[in-house]
């Protein structure tokens, strides 16, 4: 518990997660403003909105950028080489230091970065549905039972992101690799997606399974994959990831 604390602390007290947090939340708000209006626009003409079961989730799924912040600069900013006059050390040497155990040490800063993803996530589907809701007025789909496991479905797939992200930077021990390029594949072109038009078999990719326990209708997609499904496949990609960081954190140099 007290290395959970101290990561948690260690965290929060770094910039870059602050930015996450700034872009977890911002980002899925401002396109959902932007989305909504435009659904709004066809509602008032009479023209039925596009995928409007998932107005408020498909910008959930792009925002995730944040996680993936939050998750790189947690690990990378262990590796990064002080200035001369700060000694020119690591962080990670003085961690090791004080919790000289490897495994207790990751398993506190992963908790540490799940914890933050999971409040960054509640964070975002706040700011998020309440703008939809707010723009969209009497025409916001209703709320029901069925958006329950939605909205947990997206926590889910924050922190999973998150430790996915974290967990190749432990291997990289970088953080301009792993941001680069999770970040390009979810914001710019994805790669996984379009994999899904090469082999069905991209569907079960950790994002492209992760965005079916909240997403209902995935453009372009003929895969049935159900919510529970891809949650547990998404999750199974993380934990394989992170028993393969574990195993190469405890046996090279810091």
């Amino acid at each position: 518990m007290r290395t959970f604390a101290a990561e948690a602390s260690k965290l929060a007290s770094l910039p870059g997660a602050w930015i996450a947090m700034a872009a977890g939340v911002l980002v899925p708000g401002v396109v959902a403003s932007i989305t909504a209006s435009s659904a709004l626009g066809a509602i008032t003409r009479g023209a039925a909105a596009t995928a409007a079961i998932d107005i408020g989730y498909q910008e959930l799924a792009f925002g995730v950028v944040g996680a993936i912040v939050l998750g790189v600069v947690g690990v990378s900013s262990e590796y990064v080489t002080e200035s001369a006059e700060s000694g020119g050390g690591r962080q990670i040497t003085t961690s090791l230091t004080v919790v000289p155990s490897r495994l207790r040490f990751l398993l506190g800063k992963m908790s540490a970065i799940a914890a933050g993803g999971a409040m960054l996530a509640i964070a975002a589907t706040v700011t998020t549905m309440g703008v939809v809701r707010v723009v969209l007025g009497e025409h916001a789909p209703a709320w029901g039972s069925d958006d329950v496991p939605r909205l947990a479905g997206v926590v889910c797939y924050w922190v999973d992101t998150a430790l996915l992200a974290s967990g190749i930077t432990v291997l990289t021990r970088h953080g301009v690799v792993p941001l680069a390029v999770l970040i390009a594949n979810t914001s710019v072109v994805s790669v996984t997606y379009l994999l899904t038009k090469i082999t069905p078999l991209a569907n079960y990719l950790p994002d492209m399974a992760g965005v079916r326990m909240f997403i209902r209708k995935l453009a372009g997609s003929t895969a049935e994959i159900s919510p529970l499904t891809g949650g547990l496949v998404m999750t199974a990609w993380v934990t394989v990831l992170l028993v393969i960081a574990a195993i190469s954190f405890t046996r090279r140099d810091a």
